[in-house]
């Protein structure tokens, strides 16, 4: 394959390592924000829907700050953030080696990017972001999407640099 990046003669990835990658991302910001156009027009009257009887459902909330309601109407500091997040996850998904061993971290940065952007895109589009996921068996936030993608993966992203890479792997990693 073709090597189209090198950085100090550390990491050579192929065309198709961040064709995938951008494909992916697109796709699932694409999915989440088709079910948030969807559960808006559906639900943004205040209408609920159990999806699991007892343990998921379906609402409307206009999220105008960050998990669990914190930092109301901070637009503009989430959108630095973002950026300045989104910048980083793009310069570590470079870091990743492209070898199979590496494949479920380039995944889960894959899918922090994609939570990210589609937050991002309801902030900027709307200046709030659309959650609707809720637990029906606990009080709990509304959520989205966008935010499994975030929590869940960061969790075995975290995971994964505990208990599955060793301290040689990391060492390929090179920021």
């Amino acid at each position: 394959m073709v090597c189209v990046w090198m950085s100090k003669g550390r990491q050579k990835h192929s065309l198709l390592y961040y064709l995938l990658g951008a494909v992916w991302v697109s796709a699932l910001v694409f999915l989440d924000q088709r079910i948030k156009t969807l559960v808006t027009e559906e639900f943004s009257g205040g209408k609920t829907s159990q999806l699991i009887p007892g343990i998921l459902g379906l609402g409307y909330v206009e999220n105008r700050g960050m998990a669990f309601g914190l930092l109301q109407n901070a637009q503009v500091l989430f959108v630095v953030l973002t950026v300045i997040i989104l910048l980083f996850l793009i310069l570590a998904y470079h870091a990743v080696p492209e070898k199979k061993r590496f494949f479920p971290l380039s995944a889960a940065l894959v899918l922090i990017m994609a939570g990210a952007v589609g937050n991002f895109i309801d902030r900027i589009r709307l200046g709030y972001v659309v959650d609707y996921l809720r637990l029906e068996f606990m009080e709990f936030p509304l959520f989205n999407l966008a935010d499994c993608f975030l929590t869940w993966t960061a969790v075995a992203t975290a995971v994964l640099l505990l208990f599955f890479y060793k301290n040689e792997d990391l060492k390929q990693i090179h920021l």
